[in-house]
């Protein structure tokens, strides 16, 4: 009897250190898992991608700066976290304070980056698991400016840029994309990745340019005055009209023949200068033919110049009208 009891108190005890070794291995795997530092890192970057900014910032336990919070929530927040690819979350590695830092290597573009972040302990749940928080910290800014414009697209989303610039708080890791689309006016996206709250602000400077709708517009608007001003010329019999063309003759010209037409209309150049935007100089070339009289020969001859002008016009430009003003000086 008494060996019996050995051999079932030494199977007891091998069970029962079977047991403690594999609840130890489960504590050790839980706590490398689930309650892990990659766990919040997990919940955080699930957060982004779903656009859910509040749980995000809760808890990324980050302050955010001054500035618009247009990035920090909904479709912007989801576009943003979209373009980030191949996550990958490395271990932990150990920090004085009971803090580590959780790597994450991921790719947006094609380009491959890196991402640390800083957690602490906390505490412990049911006695062995522990928990762990982001260290807080300040979220970064990405500047947007644009020229000669107050509005803009950021990650899809209309923002207002007061004074043509504005600055935007928002997540990291994340891409963020400002472009200028309009009727009048435009300018090429611009993209600018964020990976870290240490980063410095990121600047997307959208550089403005004139549509070619727009460019057509003034260019119709400046071939129809150049149109009527030779009509009303020709009409007048008038070889200096009040036009941006002229000439001048020691001939005599013999009235009823005078006509005046635009052979080479102006191309339409429009630039920003001085916080507006101007038409460049318009050079053309104008046609008067009629018949004239030399006044020492009193031979009479036709008369068919091609004449160069210039001039320059002021445009004005609201939601509803564009105006060309010709700006002319005798």
């Amino acid at each position: 009897m008494s060996h019996a009891m050995v051999k079932i108190a030494a199977g007891w005890l091998l069970c029962l250190m079977l047991a403690i070794a594999a609840a130890v291995l489960a504590v050790g795997l839980v706590n490398s898992t689930i309650a892990g530092p990659q766990q919040p890192v997990r919940d955080y970057l699930g957060a982004l991608q779903n656009g859910q900014g509040g749980k995000a910032l809760g808890l990324l336990h980050a302050t955010v700066p001054p500035g618009n919070a247009a990035m920090l929530d909904g479709t912007a927040l989801q576009t943003a976290a979209s373009r980030i690819e191949n996550v990958k979350i490395g271990d932990a590695q150990e920090r004085p304070g009971n803090q580590v830092t959780v790597p994450m290597e991921y790719s947006i573009g094609g380009s491959p980056l890196r991402t640390e972040f800083l957690l602490a302990k906390t505490g412990t749940q049911w006695l062995f698991f522990s928990t762990w928080a982001f260290v807080p910290a300040q979220l970064p800014t990405v500047d947007v400016t644009v020229v000669n414009a107050v509005q803009a697209t950021v990650n899809g989303i209309p923002v207002n840029l007061p004074d043509g610039r504005n600055s935007f708080a928002v997540f990291y890791p994340g891409e963020y994309e400002a472009t200028l689309i309009g009727e009048h006016f435009a300018a090429p996206a611009r993209r600018g990745t964020v990976s870290s709250a240490a980063a410095p602000s990121a600047g997307l400077t959208l550089l403005t340019v004139a549509t070619e709708k727009l460019k057509a517009d003034v260019g119709t608007m400046t071939s129809e005055y150049l149109d009527v001003c030779a009509a009303e010329a020709s009409k007048e019999q008038r070889l200096q009209p009040d036009c941006p063309f002229y000439h001048v003759t020691t001939n005599r010209v013999v009235p009823g023949t005078i006509q005046w037409a635009v052979s080479t209309y102006p191309e339409i150049s429009i630039e920003p200068f001085g916080g507006r935007w101007v038409v460049a100089p318009l050079d053309g070339k104008a046609r008067v033919t009629g018949r004239q009289i030399d006044l020492f020969t009193g031979a009479e001859f036709p008369l068919d110049e091609k004449v160069d002008f210039s001039f320059t016009t002021r445009l004005d430009i609201t939601a509803d009208t564009i105006r060309v003003t010709p700006l002319l000086t005798y």
